[in-house]
């Protein structure tokens, strides 16, 4: 099966040989590559609703994975069971959806030793739980695929971990792309200050008290992203 750009780089992530659990699986396309890359001998594709998982189970059932990939309706983790799974994939949602997942699954998180997260918003604040809640990050990349930008994490748990220099630009942005000066991230912050020149430019002419409360939001956007470009310089 040939994935998406995205999808093959969020199954990039996965170790050899894992017991994989696909939460939000959508039409099941990472547990079948997985499978049969030979990357895991089992999988489970998870969702919340029925229409996805329907066609999940008519792609499993065209690649012949009926006895490798399982379909299971569950609203998060919720349906996992401990030590079904050894690698958690969640990906194609939003940053606040995805902390919910993921707290509540907090029985699991001792058993699992590897998690691939791809937010696709508030990445800061899923930086931020992460921290919180003694995981690190030991992988991310950033990808473009369609004029939009993705992020993938591959994530512990590392309980009694030292805090991380909590700069905000950090986690807004990942401090290991940062520090590896990702190429694709040095593109995303440059289109990311033009974008937020223009819109001040445009409120600039403005003498609302709304549109000046917005200039003051953005020139704190501005100021964080310039802290970032200055660090991968």
């Amino acid at each position: 099966m040939k994935l998406s750009r995205r999808l093959e780089t969020i199954a990039s992530f996965v170790p050899e040989g894992s017991r994989v659990a696909d939460i939000g699986t959508d039409h099941g396309y990472i547990p079948i590559h997985l499978v049969q890359e030979g990357k895991a001998k089992h999988a489970i594709a998870m969702d919340v609703r029925e229409g996805p998982l329907l066609r999940a189970r008519a792609h499993i059932q065209e690649a012949g994975l009926q006895n490798y990939v399982e379909v299971r309706l569950s609203d998060g983790l919720l349906k996992l069971e401990q030590n079904e799974a050894d690698c958690v994939v969640i990906a194609g949602m939003g940053g606040e959806l995805m902390i919910h997942i993921l707290e509540g699954g907090r029985d699991l998180w001792e058993s699992i030793s590897c998690w691939v997260l791809s937010p696709h918003s508030e990445l800061d604040k899923v930086r931020r739980f992460l921290e919180e809640e003694a995981f690190f990050i030991w992988r991310e990349t950033m990808i473009k695929e369609e004029g939009k930008y993705y992020s993938v994490m591959g994530v512990s748990r590392k309980p009694g971990a030292a805090a991380a220099d909590g700069r905000e630009f950090f986690y807004r942005y990942g401090r290991g792309l940062l520090e590896s000066k990702d190429p694709v991230l040095k593109e995303y912050l440059i289109k990311e200050e033009e974008q937020l020149e223009q819109i001040m430019s445009g409120l600039s002419v403005s003498e609302t008290e709304s549109a000046r409360r917005r200039m003051e939001e953005l020139k704190l956007e501005l100021a964080y992203n310039k802290e970032a470009q200055d660090a991968m310089r």
